[in-house]
């Protein structure tokens, strides 16, 4: 067995394409380090609905340029046999270590099978890539981009030529054609024959951020932001100022593009922490509100002077935002949501008269719902303008969201003035996350396993109504591996992550409110129900 690893490590060393990834290899094959090696060459990376994402490093468990020439050629062999033997290719690449090097592979591949393929000028947020796809007539996109990930990660997004990420059975179909390349000299390479685009399709995705906006709406509203280290600024900083909005506040530590990531243990707007020079930078200017980006600005993230300080609002509050200010301005069509939002945009919609649909976890599932004209998740992902950009998008949200604050400080009033008016019309949502990060996924699957074996009959002494296992599928969704509690009054969702070795747990409580004086009670009542909710299910699922 030990002379098999050793023989496989030395087989991909062989035709290892990447000096950096051969020589870490080189060295770990010299040293003898078998529960390292055996940690590379334990499997492959899976490829699935979310493409792929993991570590970078040599071996067919990381991420790198070797598994990267696969995923393309299977893709490449993927569209040809569905047709698309000579159509276009768009691929776009954030700012991370090798994102580059592993766009240009994708383009060489797609160039070699036959295909043609168009790379973004340079790093750009992943909403101008999904935007490029309809917008160029192209059969597929990829998107090199590990998201909010840590700084040693990085991933591989699959999009088909309706501009949404691809969903089953399209991701089995392209994983069996990555799993029959047997070897990187099957892959022709050629070194030339692609097309670096030049600015004109971000020049035709800034024109399109306009339409997101009323043509007569207020544009006072000030704003700090903070691109996250990521690709966010340049493009946001153009599409405020076409709108007309005050130019806004960098957070200059955060402002341009850097792999490390050094002032965030993770540079994603939801974890402690990561918004705190955010928080710094707005009690020294008093802005009227926070925007920030993750680092491939796809997710947009905001926070509001909440007495004395500033406060994150949660993703589900944005969404009941954002929804609100369509609804005024009078939209029509779906307003759709992942299962693991809140309920709070089904009744937005219902007393709009507006179609409301929910779907599984992921844009993916989302941006397919029919009819759309507005969709989000919980996970800071909102799309304001589906006929734009299929996908979530941190720099339309960012922009609808600051015309909503502009409109309401023309009226006095605050974004969590609306949040009020919400709860006192359709009852207080509150929501709340219990994620536990592991290093031994089986960890996650002894988790659901032993939820599904001793499931709970009541949590914070609310008994459950309904439990259903995801992995049957419901009426209107697909089978997914998850279990969602109906209680009285309350809601809980637990989920394994799709992109990090996370268990989710989704929760929410709804209060009645009868008058805006009942609010503080009501939240008292709801921080409690969460709080002891949290306890429970983590009781339950051994966590």
């Amino acid at each position: 067995m030990q002379d098999d690893l050793l023989a496989q490590a030395q087989a991909w060393l062989a035709e290892d394409p990447d000096p950096d990834t051969r020589a870490e290899l080189a060295r770990l094959i010299d040293s003898g380090d078998r529960t390292e090696l055996a940690a590379r060459f334990s499997g492959t990376l899976q490829f699935g609905t979310a493409g792929l994402r993991g570590e970078l490093g040599a071996g067919p468990m990381r991420m790198n340029r070797s598994v990267v020439i696969r995923a393309a050629a299977g893709l490449a062999a993927y569209l040809t046999k569905h047709g698309h033997a000579n159509g276009l290719v768009v691929i776009g690449y954030d700012a991370r270590h090798k994102s580059r090097d592993f766009a240009l592979d994708t383009a060489a591949v797609m160039t070699g099978a036959g295909l043609r393929a168009a790379i973004l000028p340079r790093p750009l947020p992943t909403p101008v890539l999904a935007f490029a796809i309809r917008h160029l007539g192209a059969v597929a996109g990829v998107e090199v981009t590990a998201s909010h990930n840590p700084p040693r990660d990085n991933g591989y997004k699959v999009y088909l030529g309706d501009g949404s990420q691809i969903v089953p059975p399209a991701d089995t179909e392209i994983a069996a054609e990555i799993q029959a390349v047997t070897s990187l000299d099957t892959v022709p390479r050629p070194t030339a024959g692609w097309e670096t685009l030049d600015d004109a399709v971000l020049d035709a995705y800034l024109a399109r951020t306009d339409a997101v906006l009323a043509p007569d709406s207020p544009r006072t509203a000030r704003t700090v932001y903070t691109a996250m280290h990521g690709v966010g600024k340049d493009v946001l900083l153009a599409a405020f100022a076409r709108a007309g909005f005050p130019a806004p506040t960098l957070v200059t530590e955060q402002a341009e593009p850097d792999p490390e990531f050094p002032t965030v243990a993770f540079p994603n707007p939801e974890e402690p922490g990561a918004m705190d020079l955010a928080f710094a930078k707005a009690r020294e200017t008093g802005p009227d509100l926070v925007i920030a980006n993750d680092p491939d600005a796809d997710r947009c993230a905001a926070a509001v002077k909440d007495g004395d300080d500033w406060r994150m609002l949660r993703g589900d509050e944005v969404g009941a935002l954002l929804a609100a200010h369509l609804v005024r301005r009078g939209a029509t069509g779906t307003f759709a949501e992942s299962i693991v939002s809140s309920s709070l945009l089904g009744r937005i919609a219902e007393k709009a008269g507006l179609r409301h649909v929910e779907t599984l976890t992921g844009f993916k599932w989302i941006a397919r719902a029919e009819g759309l004209r507005y969709g989000y998740e919980e996970a800071l992902g909102y799309c304001v303008d589906p006929d734009g950009v299929r996908d979530k998008d941190g720099i339309t949200a960012a922009l609808l969201l600051t015309e909503l604050a502009s409109v309401l400080k023309e009226e006095g009033r605050t974004l969590l003035d609306l949040l009020d008016d919400l709860a006192v019309e359709h009852g207080l949502h509150a929501t709340d996350q219990l994620s536990v990060r592991v290093k031994d996924l089986s960890l996650i699957a002894d988790a659901m396993r032993r939820l599904r074996e001793h499931p709970p009959t009541e949590l914070a002494g609310l008994r459950i109504t309904k439990a259903e296992d995801l992995t049957q599928g419901t009426d209107t969704l697909p089978p997914t591996d998850g279990l969602r509690y109906t209680l009285e009054g309350a809601r809980v969702i637990v989920r394994p992550s799709g992109t990090e070795p996370k268990l989710k747990c989704y929760l929410e409580v709804v209060v009645p409110v009868s008058g805006r004086p009942d609010l503080p009670a009501a939240r008292t009542k709801a921080t409690a129900l969460l709080t002891r909710l949290k306890q429970d299910f983590s009781q339950a699922a051994g966590i």
